[in-house]
């Protein structure tokens, strides 16, 4: 019986194999390769997976690994090896790798005791790095501002663990320590034909990330002195961008006229930081003359059109609403998008000149309203003392929307109260009671102290009011009864518009939580008791 059953199942496997090499035959031969590829591709993976996928790291030996390193990094190396080696640490190379970033993780500024882990690993183990653990290395390094180990140690690197995060995490620890020489040694680890593209890197990450542009320029002229290499226009870009940020405009200049010397067109990004940086410095003509220069060479509508938007809105900060409304409509005529903090910038120059109809007139124009335009509104009648209309467009905004922030906030108070805060009439909801009270119940007696003392002598020091301080103390679960007590005294009292001011603030910005919920939509009390509130104030 057995061998009748044991003789049926060879007859149909024999007659299933045959009708699948049958089916294979009659395939195509392009059809035969895939369905050959993918069935080998899919018997592989799983092998494949469970190699390259680590296995999660036992917090226990993490921990004990790491108080180890902590305890023992300055013992001798024999002591620190019988501790390691009394621990049970992975075999798998994935694994290694990720107890190794897992360790870095730890000590993030501590060089020592990765560098005797990983001397560990490699001698007991056969620890070999990755492109992520390399990265992750250099960087503990470079953050321990250990520049000798740092520049031994990449150099040691393979050229396949160089990666940009590696590259960048170097750069870091040599460029603040100034050390020119090792970072445009760099450039010898990779052939002559991505020097250049590496120049840039180097430039943008010591520009950009370490704000060092007098050790970026002192690397390019070692670079074209050393390796014949040539700056490109992107370098100078940078190099202007950051001599401008960070103050040093003659050297800003002095990189501009070298520009000019070589042949190279400045961009539009050195363009608008040149211009911005003139107008912080007072010199509106000089800007113009750049921005007329830029003009006529055709670079003004790129990037966006952000020259243009800085142009606008420093001629609107310093009231030249006329010339402000001609570079608006010359962006308008060459197509250049007009976003809402353009539009926001115009308004509150119309409403700083007191052209408060027109200023109107161009808010309600703009159908689909942001934050900026809103902002720029609120602020302009917060100038000219006008907190009540301000809060109306804050109520408009709330009802429509669009989710405020902590600036609206401060914003509205400042114009309510001022700087240096406003008596009231009734005692409870004085400026003092509220604000400086509430500092005190928060526990910080030290800020309150402060205030009472900048006060009593304003002729010496101006007394202002940290009110971003203020909201942030109070910004928790406890807040949340302080400010719907606040503000609902200062409703009774007649303030309908600051109670309806901390009221918003205590329903959609006190928590984390609340923040998010009112971001998402789905806060819809706070709307329906700001349209209330400003029919109250109509009525009243």
């Amino acid at each position: 019986m057995r061998r009748s059953s044991a003789l049926t199942a060879e007859i149909l496997l024999t007659r299933a194999l045959f009708s699948h090499r049958h089916h294979l035959s009659s395939m195509p031969p392009r059809l035969l390769f895939r369905r050959l590829l993918s069935s080998a591709i899919a018997a592989r993976s799983p092998e494949v997976s469970s190699a390259a996928a680590p296995r999660p790291t036992d917090p226990a030996l993490l921990l004990r690994l790491c108080t180890v390193l902590y305890q023992h990094q300055n013992a001798p190396d024999g002591a620190l090896q019988r501790r390691l080696s009394a621990l049970q640490l992975p075999s798998a190379p994935a694994d290694l790798r990720e107890l190794f970033l897992q360790a870095s993780a730890r000590f993030p500024l501590s060089w020592r005791p990765m560098h005797r882990l990983l001397a560990h690993l490699t001698a007991r183990h056969g620890f070999a790095h990755s492109p992520t653990t390399a990265a992750r290395f250099l960087d503990v390094l470079a953050k321990s501002s250990n520049v000798d180990l740092l520049h031994s140690t990449l150099l040691s690197l393979p050229p396949g663990l160089l990666s940009d995060a590696a590259l960048r995490a170097a750069i870091r620890g040599l460029a603040p320590a100034r050390e020119v020489g090792k970072v445009s040694a760099l450039l010898t680890l990779f052939p002559e034909a991505h020097r250049p593209r590496l120049l840039d890197f180097i430039t943008e990450v010591v520009c950009s990330v370490c704000k060092l542009p007098d050790v970026a320029e002192k690397v390019i002229k070692q670079a074209e002195h050393r390796y014949g290499l040539s700056r490109s226009g992107r370098c100078c870009e940078l190099l202007v961008v950051a001599y401008c940020r960070a103050g040093m405009f003659a050297e800003a200049c002095s990189v501009w006229n070298g520009m000019e010397k070589r042949g190279i067109e400045p961009g539009a990004v050195a363009y608008e930081e040149i211009v911005v940086t003139l107008f912080k410095n007072n010199r509106f003509s000089d800007a113009m003359k750049v921005f007329d220069g830029m003009r006529k060479r055709g670079l003004s509508a790129a990037g966006g059109g952000a020259c243009y938007h800085a142009v606008v809105s420093w001629l609107c900060k310093e009231g030249r609403t006329w010339c402000a409304f001609m570079v608006f409509a010359e962006m308008v005529k060459k197509g250049v998008e007009v976003d809402g903090e353009v539009l926001g910038d115009l308004v509150y120059g119309l409403l700083a000149r007191r052209r408060v109809r027109e200023g109107y007139n161009v808010f309600h124009g703009v159908k689909e309203k942001d934050i900026a335009l809103y902002h720029g509104m609120m602020k302009g009648l917060v100038r000219i003392k006008r907190a009540r209309e301000a809060t109306q467009v804050f109520r408009e905004m709330v009802a429509s929307g669009c989710e405020p922030n902590m600036h609206t906030y401060i914003m509205l108070l400042q114009g309510h109260l001022g700087k240096r805060g406003r008596k009231g009439r009734d005692p409870l909801v004085n400026f003092e009671s509220i604000f400086v009270g509430g500092l005190v119940k928060a526990g910080r007696t030290l800020e309150a102290t402060k205030f009472v003392e900048r006060t009593m002598w304003g002729g010496v020091d101006v007394p202002r009011f940290d009110y971003n301080k203020f909201l942030h103390y109070f910004s928790n679960e406890e807040g949340l009864t302080m400010f719907e007590e606040v503000g609902t005294r200062l409703r009774e009292t007649g303030h309908v518009d600051l109670g309806d001011i901390f009221l918003t603030y205590g329903e959609r910005m006190a928590t984390r939580d609340r923040r998010r919920r009112a971001m998402n939509g789905r806060l819809t009390e706070v709307q329906d008791c700001s349209c209330l509130s400003s029919q109250e104030s109509e009525a009243s």
